[in-house]
C-alpha cells in the first residue's frame, strides 16, 4: 500500500488561508499506509486535521463505496465539534466525501440507515461503536473500512472505555483486516504504553513526536489574602481572580469537583459587580443548557466559564486567553492538559495561574509548577484488560451471531490491554455469560448462551438481544436523578445524586447550573424545585467527584521537604514548614513520619504516609479497626491526601506493629467483608457485566431498586459461591479503585519499615490543618464505651450516688 501524496488543491487550500502545513502533518501523510501510528503533538498543534488529511487526500479522488475511516473521540461534543470542523475544508475544496456523527443523540432513524448506508467519514464514541459491531449486518457496515482515527487517547486509555474501545477494534480489525490505526494526544506520560493499546498485538505501534512547541507560561496567582488552613473553594483569590478576568479575552476557571464549581461560581456571581458575562459548564447540568454555553465561548459572548473536566478535552473554545486552576491539580498530566485550552494555536505560549485553595496546597502548586516546567507528566499504570468489559464484550459479540471460542480467545488477544489474558481467564467469562456461574446456573435469566451442532456458541434466546444492546457501556456514574423547576413547562437543570436527594426536605435550597433552587419533592424519580430568592443556599451542593493527588506529586513534596530553605514559596508557607521542622520533623521521602500528641483531651496520632486520599482513608479505616483490637480505644480518624490523623484514649507509643504489612492485608480483607464499598463496587461490575441490566424496554430501575437486587444477590454469591467470577472482580477493582491499597503498599515498600515516631507535649504546625478537615469519621467501639461509662459515673457521683 503506497501512502497518497496530498493533492494539489490541498496545498492551495492550505496557501489561500495563509496556512503551512506543519512537519507532523506532512509526516502523517508519508507514513498513512503504516498498520498503526500514535501521533503526540500539543494542543493547537493541527494533530486532528494531521490525523484525517490521510483520509481526505485517499477520499479526494471519489470511487470508495460505503464508510472509510472511523474517528472515535471521549466526547459526544468533540465528534460534533470535528464533524463542524471538518465541513470548512471539505465543502470549500469540493471534496465527495459524506461526514456524520453518531453518539447517544443521534435519532434512531438515522443510526439504521447508518447501519445500511454509512458515510464516508463516520464520527462517533466507544459506546456507540460497541453497539455497531453487535449487529448482525456488522460485517457489511465496516467492510470497506480503511482507518480508524482515536482522538484523546489518554484519555480513554484511562478508564474501562478505553478496554472497551481495544476490544471492538480486535473486531474491526477481524472484519476489516486492512484497517489501518491511528492514536492522536497532546498529553501522555507513557508513550510506549499508550502505544501497546494502540497495536494490533503483537505488531509495535510506532511513535510521531512533533515538536512540542514553546513552554506554557504557568505561575501562581499572587493574592492580598493568603489562603486558608483548610478546604478547597479558593473563594478568598475571588477578587484577584476577577481582576484577571477583566484583562483577558476569555477565561477557563477549573476546579477538580462540581460541587466546588458551583459553589465558586455563586461566590464569583456575586462579586461580579461589573456584570461580566459568566457562565459554568460541568457534566451533571442539562444538555441544552451546556450547549449554550459552548455556543457562546466560540462566539466570543463570555469573558469567564466556571468549568470541572468537561472541558478539559480538544474542542476549540475560539479565544480562550487564560487558564486559572483552582485548587491543587492533583495530577500534573491534567493540568498540561487544561492549561493547553488556552492559546489554542501552533507555537502560541498557553497561559495559566494556579490558585492553591489551602495553605497546603501551596506546596502541591510549586510542585506541579516544577513537574511542567521539566515535562514530567504523571500517571498511575492500569494493569490487564479488566474482564467484566470482555464478558460484556462476549455477549455483544453473540448479539451479532454464532461464534467460535477459539477465534474469539484470538481475537481478544490482539487487544494490547488483553495480550496477557490466560485462556482459562477466558473461559471463566465464556462460561459465566452462558450459565451465570456455579450459584446461578439454576436461574434462566442468566443462562444466555448455548452451543450448537458444530461447537458454535450463540445466544439461547434472540430476544435477549435487545437487552444486551440497551445495556452495552462502562459508564457509571453514581445514580442520577434528573432536577427539573416544577413550573413554566418544567425545564431540565442538570442531575444530583440520588443519596444526594434522598437527603433534602421541602424547603431546602441547593446550587445548581449557578442558581438557588428550593426543593419542592419527588415526582416520578425527578426531583421538583422552583427558584429561591435566598443569597446563600441551606445545602451548597451535590457532591461530585474528589481527585487523589497522584504517587509522582507526591513524591515531588517529600523531595521539597528536604531543602534547607525555600525560596520558590510564598513567606508565610516557607515560614510554617521551617516552624514543623523546628518542633517536630519534616516527612522524608523513604521514611514514614509518625506524630503522637495529646490535644483537648484525647490522644492524637498522625501518619505523614502522602499516599493520596483515598489510600489514607482506607489506612484510618484500617488501622482503627487494628486499634480497636489492641485495646487502645480509637475514637475517630480524618484523613488528606498527604496524612491520617487518629484520635482515641489512649497513646500510642509504638506503631510498628500496626504497620505491619501482613496485619494491614488481613484487617483488610475482614473490613471489606462487611463494608458496602464491596457492594457498591460489585454493583458497578454487575451492570458492566450484565449480571443485572439498568435499561429495560419498559422502564429503567431506579438506582434504590437497583441497588436492592444487588445487595441480594452480593450476598447470596458471598454464601454459596465466594469464587464466582464477579466477586474477584468486585475485590480487584475494589483494591486498586475505591479503597486504592496499592497506594498503601507503595508507601510501605518505599519506607521499610524506617518510621520516625515523634512524641511531642501539643499538635504541630503541619498536624493543625487537619483538625479542620471536614469528613471526620467516628468509630464505634470500646473507647466511645468507656466515654459513656464515665460520663455516667460522673453524673451518678454528682447526684451523690455510687
Amino acid at each position: 500500500m503506497f501512502a497518497p501524496a496530498l493533492p494539489p488543491k490541498f496545498h492551495d487550500w492550505f496557501a489561500a488561508r495563509g496556512w503551512e502545513i506543519h512537519p507532523h502533518q506532512e509526516e502523517m501523510m508519508a507514513r498513512s499506509h503504516e498498520p498503526s501510528l500514535l501521533l503526540i503533538a500539543p494542543t493547537g498543534g493541527g494533530k486532528t486535521l494531521a490525523g484525517f488529511l490521510p483520509t481526505l487526500a485517499e477520499l479526494s479522488a471519489g470511487g470508495h463505496e460505503g464508510l472509510h475511516t472511523l474517528y472515535v473521540s471521549p466526547l459526544k461534543a468533540l465528534a460534533a465539534d470535528i464533524r463542524r470542523n471538518l465541513s470548512t475544508p471539505i465543502s470549500e475544496m469540493g471534496l465527495p466525501i459524506r461526514v456524520e456523527d453518531r453518539t447517544g443523540d443521534t435519532p434512531s432513524s438515522r443510526k439504521r440507515r447508518q447501519r445500511a448506508d454509512p458515510p464516508h467519514i463516520l464520527l462517533t464514541t466507544p459506546e456507540s461503536l460497541a453497539l455497531m459491531t453487535s449487529y448482525e449486518d456488522a460485517a457489511r457496515t465496516f467492510a470497506g473500512l480503511r482507518r480508524i482515527v482515536v482522538d484523546e487517547i489518554h484519555a480513554l486509555a484511562e478508564s474501562k472505555r478505553g478496554d472497551q474501545l481495544w476490544l471492538a477494534m480486535a473486531r474491526l480489525q477481524r472484519l476489516s483486516p486492512e484497517m489501518r490505526r491511528v492514536g492522536l494526544s497532546a498529553t501522555v506520560e507513557d508513550p510506549g504504553a499508550i502505544a501497546h493499546l494502540l497495536a494490533r498485538h503483537p505488531d509495535p505501534c510506532p511513535i510521531l513526536q512533533a515538536d512540542p512547541g514553546p513552554d506554557p507560561e504557568i505561575r501562581m496567582l499572587e493574592t492580598e489574602a493568603r489562603p486558608p488552613w483548610s478546604g478547597g473553594g479558593g473563594a478568598y483569590a475571588i477578587p484577584a481572580i476577577l481582576d484577571e478576568v477583566r484583562r483577558h479575552r476569555t477565561t477557563l476557571i477549573f476546579h477538580n469537583t462540581r460541587a466546588q464549581a458551583e459553589i465558586f461560581f455563586h461566590n464569583l456571581w456575586l462579586a461580579n459587580e461589573d456584570g461580566l458575562p459568566i457562565g459554568i459548564h460541568h457534566g451533571s447540568l442539562d444538555r441544552e443548557q451546556r450547549e449554550r454555553v459552548e455556543a457562546a465561548m466560540v462566539q466570543g459572548r463570555l469573558r469567564a466559564v466556571v468549568c470541572t473536566g468537561s472541558l478539559d478535552l480538544g474542542i476549540d473554545w475560539g479565544d480562550v486567553d487564560l487558564v486559572i486552576q483552582v485548587g491543587a491539580p492533583k495530577n500534573v498530566k491534567r493540568l498540561v492538559q487544561r492549561i493547553g485550552r488556552a492559546n489554542h494555536r501552533y507555537n502560541a505560549p498557553s497561559k495559566a495561574l494556579l490558585v492553591p485553595a489551602n495553605r497546603f496546597e501551596v506546596v502541591e502548586c510549586v510542585a506541579a509548577l516544577e513537574a511542567v516546567k521539566e515535562h514530567d507528566l504523571d500517571g498511575e499504570p492500569r494493569g490487564p484488560g479488566p474482564r467484566d468489559v470482555l464478558c460484556q464484550h462476549i455477549l455483544a459479540t453473540a448479539c451479532a451471531g454464532p461464534f467460535d471460542a477459539d477465534a474469539l480467545f484470538d481475537e481478544v488477544k490482539t487487544a494490547g490491554a488483553y495480550s496477557g489474558l490466560g485462556r482459562a481467564q477466558f473461559d471463566d467469562c465464556l462460561e459465566y455469560c452462558a450459565t451465570g456461574g456455579y450459584a446461578l446456573r439454576a436461574y434462566d435469566r442468566w443462562q444466555r448462551l448455548m452451543q450448537d451442532t458444530e461447537g458454535r456458541w450463540h445466544l439461547r434466546d434472540p430476544r435477549a438481544a435487545q437487552l444486551i444492546r440497551m445495556n452495552l457501556g462502562t459508564i457509571h456514574d453514581s445514580d442520577k436523578l434528573k432536577v427539573r423547576m416544577r413550573f413554566g413547562g418544567g425545564r431540565p437543570l442538570g442531575e444530583v445524586e440520588e443519596h444526594f436527594a434522598a437527603q433534602l426536605n421541602r424547603g431546602d435550597t441547593f446550587l445548581i447550573g449557578g442558581r438557588i433552587v428550593r426543593y419542592e419533592g419527588l415526582k416520578e424519580m425527578v426531583v421538583e424545585v422552583t427558584r429561591a430568592s435566598v443569597r446563600k443556599p441551606k445545602i451548597a451542593v451535590f457532591s461530585g467527584t474528589k481527585f487523589a493527588t497522584s504517587t509522582q506529586l507526591s513524591h515531588r513534596i517529600l523531595r521539597m521537604f528536604q531543602q534547607e530553605n525555600w525560596p520558590g514559596l510564598p513567606r508565610h508557607t516557607a515560614e510554617w514548614l521551617a516552624l514543623q521542622r523546628e518542633i517536630s520533623a519534616l516527612p522524608q521521602p523513604g521514611r514514614l513520619l509518625v506524630e503522637s500528641f495529646p490535644f483537648e483531651g484525647r490522644e492524637q496520632l498522625c501518619l505523614y504516609g502522602f499516599a493520596g486520599r483515598n489510600a489514607q482513608q482506607t489506612l484510618g479505616l484500617i488501622l482503627t479497626k487494628r486499634m480497636e483490637e489492641m485495646g487502645l480505644a480509637p475514637l475517630g480518624f480524618v484523613s488528606s491526601d498527604y496524612a491520617t490523623l487518629i484520635w482515641g484514649l489512649e497513646a500510642v507509643t509504638d506503631p510498628a506493629p500496626l504497620l505491619d504489612r501482613a496485619a494491614l492485608h488481613d484487617g483488610l480483607d475482614r473490613w471489606l467483608a462487611g463494608n458496602a464499598v464491596m457492594k457498591r463496587t460489585f454493583r458497578v461490575a454487575a451492570h458492566i457485566a450484565q449480571l443485572l441490566q439498568r435499561n429495560a424496554p419498559q422502564a429503567r430501575k431506579s438506582g434504590r431498586q437497583a441497588t436492592f437486587s444487588s445487595d441480594i444477590l452480593y450476598d447470596t454469591l458471598v454464601k454459596y459461591d465466594p469464587d464466582h467470577l464477579l466477586l474477584n472482580i468486585t475485590r480487584e477493582e475494589a483494591m486498586r479503585g475505591l479503597v486504592d491499597f496499592g497506594r498503601i503498599e507503595e508507601m510501605l515498600a518505599r519506607v521499610e519499615g524506617r518510621i520516625d515516631v515523634v512524641r511531642l507535649d501539643r499538635v504541630t504546625p503541619l498536624a493543625a490543618p487537619l483538625f479542620l478537615e471536614v469528613g471526620k469519621v467516628p468509630v464505634e467501639g470500646m473507647g466511645r464505651e468507656r466515654l459513656v461509662e464515665e460520663e455516667a459515673e460522673r453524673l451518678m457521683a454528682e447526684a451523690g450516688l455510687s
